[in-house]
């Protein structure tokens, strides 16, 4: 089962990193969005996927009697999602105010701010 998911998790690693190189930023922000669940799924897989019993200690012990699931990553993905999920939200807002004010979602023609000398690159390359 880890197998699969170490395979699903390089995946999803190589398809974002395909869309983060895109010139176009919608599909910026997918590759985003994606980067950050391949993250989860790998911070989650490096946890052990397991099907142990929640980790509570009975009152007379002092640690659990059996097996338990590791709460820490769980804790950390939960934590992950939310945190992404808000950085998406804020890029989108701000791809859809850029969209508005220049007309474009291609980051070539986005370099209205940058000199005209410094625009091009040099010669020779």
């Amino acid at each position: 089962m880890e197998t699969l998911f170490a395979v699903l998790i390089g995946i999803l690693f190589a398809g974002s990193i395909y869309l983060l190189l895109s010139r176009k930023l919608v599909r910026i922000l997918i590759g985003i969005a994606i980067l950050g669940n391949a993250v989860n799924l790998l911070i989650f897989t490096a946890g052990r996927l397991t099907r142990d019993v929640p980790p509570i200690i009975p009152e007379n012990s002092y640690f659990p009697l059996e097996a338990t699931a590791n709460p820490l990553p769980q804790a950390l993905v939960l934590t992950a999602i939310v945190i992404s999920f808000s950085f998406l939200a804020f890029f989108l807002v701000l791809g859809y105010r850029t969209y508005q004010e220049l007309g474009t979602d291609d980051l070539l023609e986005m370099r209205v701010a940058e000199p005209k000398e410094h625009s091009e690159p040099p010669q020779g390359y």
